[in-house]
């Protein structure tokens, strides 16, 4: 399975190509395409290439699908003996995101080498002389 690891608002996201994930919110318009340059993990078949911090060349490409609202929390502050009180509330915005593409290293495919049979030897061509 390839995937990547990648780092954006403060907090680091284990994906794959195709996937669909909520981060924190971006400033940008739906359909448009954004590109997650620090790329802490790459995986590609069996090779692995680990960043310090970052993997140089990697890249994350995904597509804005649009903001969400997420669940809304209750913060009470409460003082004892004197009836204070006061509830508030909170609603995180998040950006959906899909994954278009993983850019970085690329399983290599083994060199094949062209053998030559000793049997099989090409013709010269040989011009004859008009006389």
């Amino acid at each position: 399975m390839d995937f990547a690891i990648f780092e954006t608002g403060g907090k680091q996201y284990k994906v794959t190509s195709g996937q669909e994930l909520e981060v924190e919110k971006l400033n940008l318009k739906p359909e448009d395409t954004i590109v997650f340059d620090k790329v802490l993990l790459v995986k590609f078949g069996e090779e692995v290439k680990v960043g310090q911090p970052y993997v140089a060349g990697a890249q994350v490409k995904a597509q804005i699908i649009g903001d969400k609202k997420g669940v809304k929390i209750r913060v009470a502050r409460f003082r004892a003996k004197s009836r204070h009180r006061r509830v508030i509330g909170h609603r995180q915005t998040f950006t959906k995101i899909k994954v278009l593409e993983i850019e970085g290293i690329k399983a290599k495919k083994p060199a094949v080498k062209a053998i030559k049979s000793p049997a099989v030897k090409k013709a010269k061509t040989v011009k004859k002389a008009k006389k």
